[in-house]
């Protein structure tokens, strides 16, 4: 091992002669770097700030600090604790990172993005003559999971496809309340298509969502939605025209999402050959995904919300004629084709607040694919929207979970979704309440009884097998329950 000399000299030296010299070292810590100054400012004083990005931002900040504008100067860790604070206490703010939004968008061209919409995942490029605004659809990922266990990749793009037509026709014949949403529409005729039900899709293929091959058809997925929707707005752009403000923008110089990531992406798709059909036609739309929450329609069409894993896999659903536990379906069949759903189940299932973590008789197959995303590392969570993120022209709708969330916690997650180089870092911060709620429901003296028996009685099986029948097979017209 060498050592260099103030002189510049190298010295060679022996392994336990470094460590000598290095116990024997004086260190010191530079305050400033720890927790330096940040100077919080008025845009009327100090202008600009809003309108750049990047070493841009940073050169007139300084230059602003410089010149003592600053309202307030506050240290840095004061101003993130009180971030972390307020994230633990109400869930909120939300997390965007303006270098990386910017930095990675095909309206670059435009100026800069200073803003989002509520649910954090449409970003796009507003001005005093225009308001961002975009037409949204949901695929049910679940649907393109065939009996066999596959996943049907060129179904999946034949749908996207049909979407890019029908939002893009949106555009036309949309009603607009204020003249400048139209303006911004009809000249850069964003679209923002979505998913739900991924963790559905990922059951359907007995993919753990923390597996290998859970988190590449992820990539996958998300790929195929990107590829076809650019193949789509192309042959849009190829009968109708350009959008407007093309010129000048990533894709028109042959630049697309996953090369300003810089990833590359799997073998399933030709993207050279997409290329080269951009580069004679262009496309329609200057923006094609934001994957956004999708509680109600999800809630329509049976499936869990957006990206998400499962919250829990035991619910209560409202209807008008009352409230009703519903157990997560996908387990509910696994249960019943293994001989297992019971009432003894049921009652153990609500006393874990919807885990099977905890229940003895489960299978550690059906714990590992049925894990709620309390049980899922946030860290996994982060990757695989990251992963997605190469193939999201926008950005997406993520919720964090963290049962009991710190200083610690939050800081090291903000920052490892910082460094994967995440639009949005976080929508909500989504925690456990402190005390569980009354679970009316769960018969604690019938659970007593059944855990310290192995029989059930021939009456109660023949009733869990005629709910569970309806439940499974007659769930549309199903009266017991008015759900």
């Amino acid at each position: 091992m060498h050592v260099i000399k103030r002189d510049g000299r190298q010295e060679r030296v022996m392994f336990d002669k470094i460590t000598s010299r290095i116990q024997k070292l004086c260190y010191g810590l530079n305050t400033e770097f720890v927790d330096p100054d940040w100077s919080l400012m008025c845009p009327s004083d100090c202008p600009g700030l809003d309108e750049c990005w990047g070493e841009e931002f940073e050169k007139l900040y300084i230059k602003y600090e410089q010149e003592g504008r600053a309202k307030r100067v506050v240290k840095a860790q004061q101003l993130w604790y009180a971030i972390i604070e307020s994230q633990t206490e109400t869930g909120t703010p939300y997390m965007l990172y303006k270098d990386a939004c910017n930095r990675k968008s095909n309206q670059q061209n435009l100026g800069t993005i200073k803003c989002s919409n509520l649910c954090t995942e449409i970003v796009e490029y507003t001005s005093k003559d225009e308001v961002a605004v975009c037409n949204l659809a949901s695929i049910a990922l679940n649907m393109y999971v065939t009996p066999e266990r596959t996943f049907d990749f060129q179904k999946l793009a034949s749908v996207t496809k049909v979407i890019v037509k029908n939002l893009n026709k949106i555009i036309d014949i949309n009603y607009y309340p204020v003249q400048e949403a139209e303006n911004s529409n009809k000249r850069h005729r964003p679209i923002g298509i979505g998913v739900q039900g991924l963790a559905d899709a990922f059951i359907l293929m007995r993919f753990p969502f923390e597996s290998a091959e859970a988190q590449l058809l992820n990539t996958q997925i998300f790929e195929t939605i990107y590829y076809a929707a650019l193949e789509s707005s192309c042959e849009l752009a190829a009968e109708f025209g350009l959008y407007e403000t093309y010129a000048g923008s990533p894709v028109s110089k042959g630049i697309l999402q996953y090369d300003m990531w810089e990833k590359t992406p799997t073998d399933l798709w030709d993207w050279a050959a997409l290329k080269e059909k951009i580069a004679k036609h262009g496309v329609r739309n200057s923006l094609l995904l934001a994957p956004m929450p999708t509680a109600s329609t999800a809630q329509i069409l049976g499936n869990n919300e957006s990206i998400e894993p499962y919250t829990s896999n035991i619910y209560t659903r409202r209807v008008l004629s009352g409230e009703f536990q519903i157990v997560n379906p996908h387990l509910l069949k696994d249960l019943t084709e293994r001989g297992l759903w019971n009432e003894e189940m049921k009652n153990q299932l609500i006393a874990q607040n919807g885990s099977i973590q905890g229940i003895p008789t489960i299978p550690d197959d059906l714990k590992e694919l049925y894990k709620t995303v309390w049980e899922i590392s946030q860290k996994t969570i982060l990757k695989m929207a990251a992963d997605r993120g190469a193939f999201i022209d926008q950005s997406q709708s993520l919720n964090i979970h963290i049962a009991e969330p710190n200083y610690g916690k939050l800081t090291s997650m903000h920052f490892y979704g910082w460094k994967q180089g995440l639009k949005t870092g976080m929508y909500y911060l989504r925690t456990k309440p402190a005390a569980n709620p009354i679970q009316f429901t769960l018969n604690k003296e019938k659970l007593k009884e059944m855990q310290n028996s192995t029989s059930n009685e021939e009456e109660t099986k023949e009733r869990n097998k005629a709910a569970m029948v309806c439940s499974l097979e007659n769930r549309d017209e199903c009266l017991m329950c008015g759900s």
